[in-house]
């Protein structure tokens, strides 16, 4: 008897995605448009919560974007489509795990960490990732119990992308504005106690090389009691001549001067843009006291590169506080192939690459800043994640899943209440979600209000089951 054919309702394609942020919230979606295949794509993710940065890393005051997650629901309630969250890679689940349940898996795990500056006592008290902050200021049960001083009157930032426009605008933003976000309430009687009336954002290059975009260099310049201060000197780009700048440069150019030529209004607060700076130390005993800053020159390469070096002169700016916000990196996941140099996952067109042979890796993909590195905005990783599953659909085709048998979902869940009886559905979150929000409403009329344990999720979780059974009543008897 003829085998049924692997994407059939006989045998369907079972496909692993291990992360739930965009990347395989897009990488789901393209598989399930194969119209002439059944594939079953199962989720996973260490956390109860879907939606990796956008629920954990954008910031609480941009409501806008997060409403992205809409959009991730209706992939989500494809009837082939499961989620299973509180179940970590490594340890429920591991690598030979999912190459026994699945014909195929896809990594989507993200860059969890920050880089380093690379600098003497960059580890004082006062110094801090842009992850460790966003994540607490975000309700990230890994950053919940942080503690961040905000006794002091300034902070510094280093960095010039989006990130470090969202560290300086949540230190500045008034807190009644942040009340009406869905900001971490740990965060937010913190934040209502701050003295941080001064930020400066560091950039190592000049600004037509900063990597924010206008939007969020607009959002500075509508801060309240806020000045932006920006030295015209910064503006001058003799070191780099017959530059062509994009629309996007050009336009994070017309800003810049125009806040250059604004003339101080003496509010209370204030956000310093300085361009061609390197930090090259901290300073201070105890704790952070300041930070000794270079000053940066641009040349350009033998490539044609615009880039810059360090020259001898610095000074050392006080401050309270550091945030180093200069890139997220990847880390390794045990069993698969890892380019430390780069932070991500070697890989061709998606295909995880063995390093030593520099053949593929049989059955397995990967998506998102894990696959590219920490690039792009939320929508960058639809493409993405679409070239991933080609790759994936290619060797489909090409046969390379056929002699691989897998058990089905009953099978696998069974496993997994071995291991985890209390992994979370899509069905759960959507409780946590709307528990959440009903935190928010009581709370003032606040879009929700996080939980930020994992045990506070499981528990109103198990809680809210129990009083809708109750409400349910007694099954009732045959008659």
């Amino acid at each position: 008897m003829t085998e049924p054919r692997l994407g059939t309702e006989a045998r369907p394609l079972r496909v692993a995605v291990v992360g739930s942020g965009p990347s395989g919230f897009y990488a789901a979606e393209h598989l399930h448009r194969q119209h002439e295949l059944v594939v079953q794509v199962d989720m996973f993710d260490r956390l109860p919560t879907p939606f990796g940065l956008v629920r954990g890393g954008v910031a609480p005051d941009h409501q806008n974007i997060k409403a992205v997650t809409r959009v991730y629901d209706k992939i989500a309630a494809h009837p082939e489509f499961r989620f299973y969250g509180n179940i970590e890679f490594g340890r429920e689940l591991t690598h030979d795990d999912l190459r026994a349940y699945y014909h195929a898996v896809i990594y989507a795990v993200g860059a969890r960490t920050d880089k380093r500056l690379g600098i003497p006592k960059e580890y004082l008290p006062g110094s801090h990732s842009a992850s460790e902050f966003v994540g607490w200021y975000n309700a990230h049960p890994d950053f919940r119990s942080l503690t961040f001083d905000f006794s002091g009157t300034s902070a510094i930032v280093v960095g010039n992308g989006n990130v470090a426009m969202d560290l300086a605008r949540i230190l500045l933003v008034p807190v009644d504005d942040l009340r009406r976000t869905d900001i971490a309430e740990h965060a937010l009687r913190a934040l209502s106690n701050s003295n941080i009336r001064e930020v400066t954002i560091l950039g190592r290059r000049g600004p037509a090389e900063a990597a924010f975009t206008t939007k969020e260099l607009r959002e500075l310049g509508h801060l309240p009691d806020c000045d932006v201060v920006v030295d015209p000197a910064d503006l001058d780009f003799e070191a780099a001549p017959d530059a062509e700048y994009s629309k996007a440069t050009q336009a994070n150019l017309d800003v810049l001067r125009e806040y250059a030529q604004r003339p101080p209004t003496g509010a209370r607060r204030r956000v310093i843009l300085r361009f061609l700076r390197s930090p090259v130390a901290i300073v201070g005993e105890d704790r952070v006291r300041g930070v000794v800053v270079a000053e940066n020159e641009l040349f350009r390469s033998d490539d044609g590169t615009v880039r810059a070096r360090m020259t001898e002169r610095s000074d050392v700016l006080d401050t309270d506080l550091v945030f180093r916000a200069i890139g997220y990196q990847g880390m390794p996941l045990m069993g698969i192939p890892f380019d430390a140099a780069r932070g991500v996952i070697p890989n061709d067109h998606g295909r995880v690459m063995d390093p030593t042979t520099g053949a593929p890796v049989a059955a397995e993909y990967v998506v998102g800043w894990i696959k590219r590195g920490p690039r792009g905005i939320i929508g960058t990783n639809k493409p993405d994640s679409q070239e991933t599953v080609d790759s994936l659909l290619e060797d489909l085709r090409a046969g390379m899943f056929e002699a691989q048998e897998v058990p089905g979902r009953a099978v696998l869940e069974r496993l997994l209440g071995e291991r985890r009886r209390d992994f979370v559905s899509y069905d759960d979150w959507q409780m946590i979600d709307m528990l959440e929000q009903e935190r928010g409403r009581k709370a003032g009329e606040r879009p929700r209000v996080k939980f930020s344990r994992i045990e506070d999720m499981l528990i109103a979780l198990a809680e809210k089951k129990l009083r809708d059974r109750e409400a349910e009543g007694p099954p009732e008897s045959p008659a």
